[in-house]
């Protein structure tokens, strides 16, 4: 149990933003963008549609193509992330080439990472044809829309710009061939829909069935199950896919293309999804929410929509672990998984900890398989102020850098900090140890780590399925390619973890062999 109301007599005061998720477990991390939801996923686990894993050749590790970056690559999540780019260029947009789908409302500052990456959108992120718009003049489509939807995200968007080898205008008319563009036939509709996606040969990309796309509420972090995106022409927050079935969305009459022209009586207008996350973080307890919304030229109207979370469980552990002979205090934090409870829990638990006046830490994150990728680089911001966090590049090179919150620190700079992983640590769970490592922030320790670096994106499809994409990669600060190749520790497991063999998921794992006098000279060697 976590305390309800703790302080911290070193911390640097942190707003806990309170994100609530829906119970679905999973080795998959998800991004939510526009009408997408960009994962890290962990490729330990495929059985479910949420397992997606996104992997980037390693061809692409040091490609950078800055002209495709707008003017104004800039975005603030619920943290003050922000997202360098190079100014004075040409006006095409990161999503333009990558990940510009819709964002979950409730996920839109989010990114989930269970090996998972999660991406941000700016209000400049718009600025990409409709789908439609990128077909080919001289090919004329004839399939159902959701096979036309698809086609259309997998062309702009993935990350693999040879389609695994195909023409994908002939790869539409092969896997569309004998459908009506009328047909009512869902399944049918689907299944060819299936085997188009199939063709990329990527076991990470993939068609989600509606219930499936629904469990991705576990992401859900405004909880009223509308996805939002800037529309294209006008930069307002629209409603980018049909709400989730019975959802609070759904049940005000919410439809694709109203426009979002304020929550809780502020404007959007000029925010991003990001900012619009951090306003209603403001107040996580709240039950319900407001949005004004406007139809094509209706005067708008006030909604009230009660906010429902899905039950997910608190992922974060802890205690204090030692009080050493030195005057040492060790705090032992066990991250299980970086769902939407990720970043207030631990929040309460280092608050907590720091009150206690713990100045070493034990960050274990072995077995964790990822989640949102947001969740990570905030998390990261946690013990390091506006540092960089990872870089993400799409397929056609365009190279974005998260940065890490300013002001959010809890845990004092000067503590050292050991970090566990293991082959099945993966994803959000890389992102999260590639950062704090790079920035001399802490020393990692354990085994390899799994090696996932794609990212893949959700978009919600208009008929209530989805499409899990593979969209982009993303290195560590340093640069490094981790994809297929992992983490490999700076202390072995033998040397610095529990003897006892295997990977036992249970509070009170032994620190005792953790050597923090050399961690702090590593850290300190590191940043020399």
């Amino acid at each position: 149990q976590l305390p309800t109301n703790t302080t911290s007599s070193k911390s640097t005061t942190t707003t806990t933003t309170m994100a609530m998720v829906s119970k679905a477990p999973c080795s998959c991390s998800f991004v939510l963008v526009h009408a997408l939801t960009i994962l890290l996923l962990s490729s330990l686990d495929h059985r479910g549609p949420i397992a997606v894993q996104a992997f980037a050749p390693h061809s692409h590790a040091k490609r950078r193509s800055p002209s495709h970056l707008s003017t104004a690559l800039r975005y603030n999540s619920c943290d003050d992330q922000s997202v360098d780019a190079s100014p004075n260029l040409p006006e095409r947009d990161f999503l333009s080439g990558s990940v510009r789908p819709t964002l979950f409302a409730a996920s839109m500052a989010f990114a989930a990472l269970l090996s998972q990456p999660t991406f941000a959108e700016d209000a400049n992120f718009n600025n990409a044809p409709s789908p439609t718009a990128s077909k080919t003049a001289s090919t004329v489509r004839t399939a159902p829309p959701a096979y036309d939807e698809t086609w259309n995200l997998v062309k702009k968007y993935s990350l693999d710009r040879s389609y695994n080898g195909q023409n994908w205008d002939e790869a539409y008319e092969k896997y569309s061939r004998g459908l009506d563009p009328s047909s009512t036939d869902e399944d049918r509709v689907m299944k060819a829909t299936t085997n188009l996606v199939s063709s990329l040969d990527d076991k990470y990309s993939r068609v989600l069935d509606k219930d499936a796309y629904a469990r991705i509420q576990k992401f859900d972090m405004i909880g009223v199950g509308a996805t939002l995106m800037p529309d294209a022409t006008t930069k307002e927050i629209i409603v980018g896919a049909p709400p989730v079935a019975k959802s609070a969305a759904d049940q005000a009459g919410l439809k694709v293309g109203d426009a979002v022209v304020a929550v809780n009586g502020v404007e959007t207008a000029g925010r991003t999804a990001f900012d619009i996350i951090d306003q209603i973080s403001d107040d996580p307890n709240s039950s319900t929410v407001t949005f004004t919304v406007r139809t094509g030229d209706e005067s708008p109207r006030d909604l009230l929509m009660k906010r429902e979370f899905l039950e997910v469980r608190n992922p974060v552990s802890y205690r204090v672990s030692e009080s050493r002979p030195d005057g040492t205090k060790v705090g032992y934090v066990r991250i299980a998984e970086f769902n939407s409870l990720v970043k207030p829990s631990l929040e309460i638990a280092l608050k907590d900890l720091e009150s206690q006046s713990v100045d070493a830490y034990v960050i274990d994150v072995r077995g964790n398989p990822g989640g949102a990728f947001q969740s990570a680089v905030e998390i990261a911001g946690l013990f390091m102020n506006d540092k960089l966090a990872t870089d993400v590049v799409d397929g056609n090179g365009v190279d974005l850098k998260f940065r890490t919150s300013k002001n959010k620190v809890i845990v004092d700079e000067k503590d050292p900090i050991a970090l566990w992983v293991d082959g099945r640590s993966a994803s959000a769970s890389e992102v999260l140890a590639g950062a704090l490592r790079d920035n001399c922030r802490a020393v990692i320790m354990g085994d390899t780590s799994f090696g996932k670096g794609l990212v893949q994106a959700v978009y919600g499809l208009k008929n209530g399925y989805g499409l899990v994409l593979t969209v982009a990669k993303y290195l560590t600060p340093a640069g490094t390619d981790i994809n297929k190749v992992g983490i490999v520790p700076d202390v072995s497991k033998d040397e610095a973890l529990p003897s006892a063999p295997g990977f036992v998921p249970l509070i009170g794992s032994d620190t005792s062999h953790v050597d923090f006098k050399d961690v702090t000279k590593r850290m300190a060697m590191c940043s020399d």
